[in-house]
């Protein structure tokens, strides 16, 4: 059985402040570790859970952040960014039985989490009318190939998303935003509860876990500069709309994640 784990860091327990989520930054080591953590927990859960392969995509910033020094053998990690349009879920394909995301966060518009935000910091995302979270974006991303996510880790405002689309797919929260300060949980329930939900989440039906992707997507990219909206409306097919807004249309998912990529 083949598992997928695409890792982030704003969602991990704790982190509250831009500067303990960046690479060699004063505040970063802890949380780094913490992450490391956290994820290990995830494959010891899908490994006990009946995975016999693991991929991780460290997926966060500058995507190097993860100690790989005690990933079991039966993992492989992808570290950097393919820049390809399944971007977090870079590698993600038909092979694999489901999908787990560590540490991700609440939506960019959203004051669920101080470090909310949506692939960037200079623009929201909507999809459909509706602010789109990167397990959102992730989640259709994945279903393109057929394959589920069975279990997220991150704030209670992401998880609370989570069961309004689909309550078979198990979450934990990690903590809770208030304006710009995080109350969390202790870091080794993270790592307790982390383990036990993983596994338990191997053992949910896939079809339980599905969640459909919809016929048409109306993308709307609204940037805190209209010089850049402006510019990136000449996207091929995507039209400027007022208050910084690109807008794209189309039935095929794959192209929302390649306009993603070039404009976010």
């Amino acid at each position: 059985m083949k598992v997928y784990i695409s890792a982030d860091i704003e969602g991990i327990t704790g982190t509250t402040a831009w500067s303990e989520t960046e690479l060699n930054a004063p505040d970063y080591q802890f949380f780094q570790k913490q992450m490391t953590k956290e994820v290990e927990a995830a494959i010891e859960g899908a490994i006990r859970g009946g995975a016999t392969e693991i991929l991780l995509k460290d997926a966060h910033d500058s995507a190097r952040n993860l100690d790989i020094s005690n990933l079991p053998v039966n993992c492989k990690i992808i570290r950097g960014w393919t820049y390809d349009p399944m971007c977090m879920v870079a590698g993600l394909d038909k092979s694999f039985d489901r999908a787990i995301f560590i540490g991700y966060h609440s939506k960019g518009g959203s004051a669920r989490n101080p470090l909310a935000h949506t692939l960037c910091v200079f623009a929201d995302v909507k999809i459909n009318g509706e602010y789109a979270s990167e397990f959102l974006i992730n989640t259709y991303a994945a279903a393109l190939h057929g394959v589920p996510v069975s279990f997220v880790s991150g704030d209670v405002g992401l998880t609370e998303e989570i069961q309004s689309i689909n309550d078979h797919i198990l979450t934990f929260a990690t903590k809770e935003g208030i304006g710009n300060a995080t109350i969390s949980v202790s870091p080794q329930l993270t790592i307790k509860e982390t383990k036990r939900l993983v596994e338990d989440s191997m053992k949910v039906p896939r079809e339980d876990l599905q969640v459909p992707l919809p016929e048409r997507f109306v993308v709307e990219i609204i940037y805190r500069d209209h010089t850049r909206a402006y510019r990136n409306s000449f996207y091929p097919n995507a039209t400027f709309k007022p208050h910084n807004t690109v807008e794209f249309v189309t039935d095929n998912f794959y192209e929302v994640l390649r306009i993603l990529q070039f404009l976010t």
